[in-house]
Protein backbone atom coordinates (compact mmCIF):
# COMPACT_ATOMS: atom_id res chain seq x y z
CA UNK A 1 0.00 0.00 0.00
CA UNK A 2 3.17 2.24 0.50
CA UNK A 3 3.26 2.71 -3.25
CA UNK A 4 -0.62 4.02 -3.31
CA UNK A 5 0.03 6.34 -0.66
CA UNK A 6 2.94 7.29 -2.76
CA UNK A 7 1.00 7.71 -6.17
CA UNK A 8 -2.21 9.37 -3.76
CA UNK A 9 0.46 12.46 -2.99
CA UNK A 10 1.74 12.72 -6.06
CA UNK A 11 -1.93 13.36 -7.52
CA UNK A 12 -2.32 16.05 -4.75
CA UNK A 13 1.23 17.69 -5.93
CA UNK A 14 -0.02 18.09 -9.07
CA UNK A 15 -3.35 18.93 -8.51
CA UNK A 16 -2.23 21.78 -6.50
CA UNK A 17 0.52 22.97 -8.93
CA UNK A 18 -2.42 23.30 -11.36
CA UNK A 19 -4.75 25.06 -8.69
CA UNK A 20 -1.79 27.42 -8.12
CA UNK A 21 -1.30 28.49 -11.66
CA UNK A 22 -2.64 31.90 -12.57
CA UNK A 23 -5.27 31.53 -14.91
CA UNK A 24 -5.25 34.78 -16.63
CA UNK A 25 -2.41 36.32 -18.76
CA UNK A 26 1.11 36.51 -17.95
CA UNK A 27 1.21 39.99 -16.69
CA UNK A 28 0.96 42.23 -13.40
CA UNK A 29 -2.65 43.57 -12.11
CA UNK A 30 -2.63 47.14 -12.77
CA UNK A 31 -3.35 48.19 -9.22
CA UNK A 32 -0.22 46.55 -7.36
CA UNK A 33 2.23 48.75 -8.91
CA UNK A 34 4.51 45.81 -10.26
CA UNK A 35 6.78 46.48 -13.75
CA UNK A 36 8.51 44.62 -15.64
CA UNK A 37 11.75 45.66 -15.38
CA UNK A 38 13.34 43.05 -17.69
CA UNK A 39 13.31 39.82 -19.96
CA UNK A 40 15.93 37.38 -20.36
CA UNK A 41 17.43 37.56 -23.73
CA UNK A 42 19.84 34.34 -23.65
CA UNK A 43 18.53 31.60 -25.35
CA UNK A 44 20.32 29.03 -22.83
CA UNK A 45 18.07 30.87 -19.89
CA UNK A 46 15.37 28.94 -20.22
CA UNK A 47 14.39 27.48 -16.87
CA UNK A 48 15.53 30.41 -14.70
CA UNK A 49 14.85 28.85 -11.31
CA UNK A 50 16.96 30.93 -9.02
CA UNK A 51 17.37 34.96 -8.81
CA UNK A 52 19.52 37.12 -7.36
CA UNK A 53 20.50 40.41 -7.18
CA UNK A 54 25.30 41.08 -7.32
CA UNK A 55 25.90 42.20 -3.42
CA UNK A 56 28.70 44.24 -5.31
CA UNK A 57 28.02 44.83 -8.91
CA UNK A 58 25.48 47.96 -9.30
CA UNK A 59 23.16 46.70 -11.87
CA UNK A 60 24.05 43.05 -11.94
CA UNK A 61 21.65 40.16 -11.24
CA UNK A 62 22.22 36.56 -11.10
CA UNK A 63 20.24 33.55 -12.48
CA UNK A 64 20.77 29.99 -13.03
CA UNK A 65 18.33 27.29 -14.71
CA UNK A 66 16.98 24.51 -13.42
CA UNK A 67 17.55 20.40 -13.04
CA UNK A 68 18.79 18.58 -16.66
CA UNK A 69 21.68 21.52 -16.29
CA UNK A 70 25.25 22.12 -16.15
CA UNK A 71 26.54 24.03 -12.99
CA UNK A 72 26.43 27.29 -13.93
CA UNK A 73 24.89 30.57 -13.80
CA UNK A 74 24.57 34.07 -15.53
CA UNK A 75 25.29 37.53 -14.83
CA UNK A 76 22.41 39.53 -16.57
CA UNK A 77 22.08 43.58 -17.04
CA UNK A 78 19.12 45.87 -16.02
CA UNK A 79 18.02 44.90 -19.93
CA UNK A 80 18.07 41.72 -19.58
CA UNK A 81 21.51 40.75 -21.67
CA UNK A 82 23.67 38.17 -20.27
CA UNK A 83 27.14 39.94 -19.72
CA UNK A 84 29.26 36.76 -18.11
CA UNK A 85 28.69 33.10 -17.74
CA UNK A 86 30.03 31.34 -14.82
CA UNK A 87 30.66 27.56 -14.56
CA UNK A 88 31.03 26.55 -10.94
CA UNK A 89 34.02 23.86 -10.52
CA UNK A 90 33.65 21.28 -7.87
CA UNK A 91 30.01 21.27 -8.45
CA UNK A 92 27.13 19.29 -9.51
CA UNK A 93 23.80 20.20 -10.97
CA UNK A 94 21.47 17.76 -10.14
CA UNK A 95 18.57 19.99 -9.33
CA UNK A 96 19.30 23.42 -8.98
CA UNK A 97 16.39 25.10 -7.29
CA UNK A 98 17.33 28.36 -5.65
CA UNK A 99 20.39 30.71 -5.35
CA UNK A 100 21.25 33.80 -2.66
CA UNK A 101 23.73 36.43 -2.58
CA UNK A 102 25.30 37.79 0.73
CA UNK A 103 28.14 39.81 1.29
CA UNK A 104 30.92 39.29 3.60
CA UNK A 105 31.62 41.42 6.47
CA UNK A 106 34.95 40.95 7.08
CA UNK A 107 36.24 40.95 3.42
CA UNK A 108 33.82 42.83 1.77
CA UNK A 109 33.48 40.07 -1.15
CA UNK A 110 30.14 39.20 -2.55
CA UNK A 111 29.69 35.18 -1.69
CA UNK A 112 27.07 33.87 -3.91
CA UNK A 113 25.23 30.48 -2.90
CA UNK A 114 23.56 27.65 -5.57
CA UNK A 115 21.02 24.85 -4.11
CA UNK A 116 21.33 21.70 -5.45
CA UNK A 117 18.04 21.16 -3.34
CA UNK A 118 15.07 19.68 -5.58
CA UNK A 119 13.96 16.29 -4.84
CA UNK A 120 10.68 15.46 -7.11
CA UNK A 121 11.20 11.97 -5.84
CA UNK A 122 10.41 12.48 -1.93
CA UNK A 123 13.83 11.23 -0.90
CA UNK A 124 15.58 9.68 -3.24
CA UNK A 125 18.86 11.44 -2.22
CA UNK A 126 20.55 10.30 0.98
CA UNK A 127 21.11 14.30 1.13
CA UNK A 128 21.16 17.43 -0.78
CA UNK A 129 24.04 19.94 -1.30
CA UNK A 130 24.41 23.80 -1.40
CA UNK A 131 27.53 25.03 -2.88
CA UNK A 132 29.20 28.14 -1.95
CA UNK A 133 31.24 30.61 -4.61
CA UNK A 134 32.93 33.87 -4.01
CA UNK A 135 31.71 36.40 -6.50
CA UNK A 136 33.80 37.33 -9.13
CA UNK A 137 35.37 40.74 -8.80
CA UNK A 138 35.48 41.15 -12.79
CA UNK A 139 32.45 40.42 -14.63
CA UNK A 140 33.67 37.95 -17.48
CA UNK A 141 33.07 34.82 -18.61
CA UNK A 142 35.28 32.47 -15.69
CA UNK A 143 34.90 29.37 -13.85
CA UNK A 144 34.75 29.66 -10.53
CA UNK A 145 35.69 26.88 -7.80
CA UNK A 146 32.75 26.07 -5.04
CA UNK A 147 32.84 24.88 -2.03
CA UNK A 148 30.13 21.83 -1.08
CA UNK A 149 28.19 21.87 2.19
CA UNK A 150 26.17 18.72 2.14
CA UNK A 151 22.90 18.68 3.70
CA UNK A 152 19.95 16.17 5.60
CA UNK A 153 16.68 17.22 7.43
CA UNK A 154 16.46 16.14 10.90
CA UNK A 155 12.61 14.94 10.08
CA UNK A 156 13.23 13.16 6.79
CA UNK A 157 13.97 13.94 3.23
CA UNK A 158 11.50 16.53 1.35
CA UNK A 159 11.33 18.51 -1.76
CA UNK A 160 12.80 22.18 -1.73
CA UNK A 161 12.79 25.03 -3.89
CA UNK A 162 13.45 27.88 -1.40
CA UNK A 163 17.00 28.78 -0.21
CA UNK A 164 17.52 32.47 2.01
CA UNK A 165 20.78 33.45 4.01
CA UNK A 166 20.65 36.07 6.81
CA UNK A 167 22.89 38.99 5.58
CA UNK A 168 23.58 39.29 9.45
CA UNK A 169 24.64 35.91 10.57
CA UNK A 170 25.39 34.99 7.37
CA UNK A 171 23.13 31.56 8.86
CA UNK A 172 21.13 29.45 5.60
CA UNK A 173 17.92 28.50 5.69
CA UNK A 174 16.04 26.00 2.98
CA UNK A 175 12.57 26.40 2.55
CA UNK A 176 10.35 23.14 1.68
CA UNK A 177 7.71 22.87 -1.19
CA UNK A 178 5.30 20.62 0.35
CA UNK A 179 1.35 21.34 1.65
CA UNK A 180 2.56 21.84 5.09
CA UNK A 181 6.18 23.66 4.12
CA UNK A 182 8.45 24.29 6.98
CA UNK A 183 11.69 26.64 7.22
CA UNK A 184 14.60 24.73 8.31
CA UNK A 185 17.87 26.22 9.73
CA UNK A 186 21.36 25.06 8.98
CA UNK A 187 24.14 25.48 12.11
CA UNK A 188 25.38 28.89 12.19
CA UNK A 189 28.94 26.47 11.60
CA UNK A 190 28.71 24.64 8.72
CA UNK A 191 31.02 21.47 8.13
CA UNK A 192 32.43 20.25 4.65
CA UNK A 193 33.95 17.24 6.02
CA UNK A 194 30.19 15.65 7.21
CA UNK A 195 26.60 15.97 6.58
CA UNK A 196 25.07 19.22 8.14
CA UNK A 197 21.44 18.58 9.33
CA UNK A 198 18.93 21.41 8.71
CA UNK A 199 16.66 21.55 11.69
CA UNK A 200 12.58 22.72 11.41
CA UNK A 201 12.04 26.06 13.14
CA UNK A 202 8.78 27.73 11.26
CA UNK A 203 6.01 26.45 8.85
CA UNK A 204 5.80 28.17 5.41
CA UNK A 205 3.00 28.48 3.29
CA UNK A 206 1.55 25.93 0.84
CA UNK A 207 3.86 24.78 -2.51
CA UNK A 208 6.74 27.32 -1.98
CA UNK A 209 8.70 28.11 -4.71
CA UNK A 210 11.79 30.32 -3.36
CA UNK A 211 12.55 32.92 -0.77
CA UNK A 212 14.94 35.59 0.37
CA UNK A 213 16.51 37.53 3.42
CA UNK A 214 15.99 41.78 3.09
CA UNK A 215 19.32 43.45 3.04
CA UNK A 216 19.40 44.41 6.38
CA UNK A 217 17.75 41.20 8.05
CA UNK A 218 14.41 42.90 9.28
CA UNK A 219 12.45 40.57 7.36
CA UNK A 220 11.89 38.01 5.08
CA UNK A 221 9.55 36.42 2.15
CA UNK A 222 8.38 33.12 0.46
CA UNK A 223 6.72 32.66 -2.42
CA UNK A 224 4.41 30.24 -3.88
CA UNK A 225 2.75 29.74 -7.22
CA UNK A 226 0.24 32.58 -6.59
CA UNK A 227 1.62 35.48 -3.73
CA UNK A 228 4.71 36.07 -0.93
CA UNK A 229 4.28 36.14 2.22
CA UNK A 230 6.20 38.19 4.41
CA UNK A 231 8.00 37.59 7.54
CA UNK A 232 9.75 38.73 10.63
CA UNK A 233 12.73 36.58 11.56
CA UNK A 234 11.36 35.51 14.24
CA UNK A 235 8.49 33.76 11.76
CA UNK A 236 6.23 36.11 13.01
CA UNK A 237 4.18 36.71 9.59
CA UNK A 238 3.95 40.51 8.25
CA UNK A 239 1.89 40.12 5.49
CA UNK A 240 1.14 39.37 1.71
CA UNK A 241 2.37 40.96 -1.43
CA UNK A 242 0.59 40.20 -4.53
CA UNK A 243 2.59 38.99 -7.39
CA UNK A 244 2.52 39.49 -11.15
CA UNK A 245 0.75 36.43 -12.98
CA UNK A 246 3.53 34.34 -14.28
CA UNK A 247 3.93 31.15 -16.70
CA UNK A 248 5.46 29.25 -14.06
CA UNK A 249 6.44 31.48 -11.06
CA UNK A 250 9.74 30.02 -9.43
CA UNK A 251 12.07 32.63 -8.34
CA UNK A 252 11.87 35.86 -6.04
CA UNK A 253 14.66 38.22 -4.25
CA UNK A 254 14.41 41.70 -2.91
CA UNK A 255 16.02 44.54 -4.24
CA UNK A 256 19.56 46.27 -3.29
CA UNK A 257 17.18 48.78 -0.98
CA UNK A 258 15.24 46.55 0.11
CA UNK A 259 12.24 48.22 -0.60
CA UNK A 260 10.85 46.16 -3.46
CA UNK A 261 10.74 42.46 -4.45
CA UNK A 262 11.75 41.13 -8.08
CA UNK A 263 9.47 38.03 -9.33
CA UNK A 264 10.40 35.85 -11.92
CA UNK A 265 9.66 32.92 -14.03
CA UNK A 266 10.65 29.43 -15.70
CA UNK A 267 10.50 29.44 -19.68
CA UNK A 268 12.15 30.81 -22.46
CA UNK A 269 12.82 34.78 -22.64
CA UNK A 270 10.80 34.56 -19.32
CA UNK A 271 10.42 38.21 -17.45
CA UNK A 272 11.38 39.45 -14.09
CA UNK A 273 9.23 42.18 -12.23
CA UNK A 274 10.10 44.41 -9.96
CA UNK A 275 7.25 45.13 -6.92
CA UNK A 276 6.99 47.68 -4.69
CA UNK A 277 6.58 46.35 -0.97
CA UNK A 278 3.83 48.28 0.89
CA UNK A 279 4.24 51.11 3.02
CA UNK A 280 5.52 49.36 6.89
CA UNK A 281 6.01 46.19 5.47
CA UNK A 282 9.90 46.36 5.72
CA UNK A 283 9.92 47.41 9.44
CA UNK A 284 13.72 49.40 10.47
CA UNK A 285 15.13 47.29 13.04
CA UNK A 286 15.30 48.54 16.40
CA UNK A 287 18.79 48.34 18.06
CA UNK A 288 17.38 45.99 20.60
CA UNK A 289 15.77 44.04 17.48
CA UNK A 290 18.97 44.28 15.35
CA UNK A 291 20.97 42.38 18.20
CA UNK A 292 18.21 39.65 18.42
CA UNK A 293 18.43 38.78 14.92
CA UNK A 294 21.99 37.60 15.49
CA UNK A 295 20.76 34.64 17.32
CA UNK A 296 19.16 32.10 16.55
CA UNK A 297 15.35 32.54 15.42
CA UNK A 298 13.09 31.84 18.04
CA UNK A 299 10.39 29.24 16.30
CA UNK A 300 6.99 31.10 16.99
CA UNK A 301 5.41 30.04 13.95
CA UNK A 302 6.39 26.14 14.08
CA UNK A 303 4.58 23.60 11.82
CA UNK A 304 1.24 22.98 12.74
CA UNK A 305 1.39 26.39 15.29
CA UNK A 306 1.21 29.00 12.47
CA UNK A 307 -0.43 32.10 13.16
CA UNK A 308 -2.27 32.06 9.90
CA UNK A 309 -0.77 33.95 7.96
CA UNK A 310 0.38 31.79 5.47
CA UNK A 311 -3.07 30.40 5.08
CA UNK A 312 -5.83 32.10 3.01
CA UNK A 313 -9.43 30.87 2.25
CA UNK A 314 -8.10 30.62 -1.28
CA UNK A 315 -5.19 28.01 0.22
CA UNK A 316 -8.21 26.08 1.64
CA UNK A 317 -10.27 25.80 -1.01
CA UNK A 318 -6.92 24.34 -3.53
CA UNK A 319 -6.57 21.79 -0.67
CA UNK A 320 -10.18 20.98 -1.32
CA UNK A 321 -10.14 20.80 -4.60
CA UNK A 322 -6.98 19.04 -4.59
CA UNK A 323 -8.21 16.17 -1.92
CA UNK A 324 -11.31 15.85 -4.52
CA UNK A 325 -9.15 15.03 -7.27
CA UNK A 326 -7.43 12.70 -5.51
CA UNK A 327 -10.39 10.72 -4.69
CA UNK A 328 -11.81 10.94 -8.07
CA UNK A 329 -8.57 9.35 -8.91
CA UNK A 330 -8.75 6.54 -6.13
CA UNK A 331 -12.30 5.87 -6.78
CA UNK A 332 -11.53 5.56 -10.79
CA UNK A 333 -8.60 3.17 -9.90
CA UNK A 334 -10.70 1.17 -7.72
CA UNK A 335 -13.00 0.70 -10.57
CA UNK A 336 -10.66 -0.04 -12.97
CA UNK A 337 -8.91 -2.97 -10.84
CA UNK A 338 -11.42 -4.53 -9.27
Amino acid sequence: MAGVGDFVTRILVVVAAVCLLPAGPASAAPDDGAEKLFTFKDQRITESSGLAVSPTHDGVYYTHNDSAAAPAFYAVDGEGRTRATFQVRGAQARDWEAMAATKDPQTGRGVLWFADIGDNLDGAWPNVSVYKVIEPRTIADATLPATRYRFRYADGARNAEGLMVHPKTGRLYVVSKEFAGSVYAAPQKLRTDRVNVLRKIASAPLMATDAAYAPDGSSYVVRTYFSATLYRPSGETIGRVTMPELEQAESIAYTADGRSLLAGSEGPRSPVYRVPLPAGSTPTPSPLRAEEEQKEPSPVARAGESDGGGLTIRDVLIWLAAAAAAIGVITFLARRTR
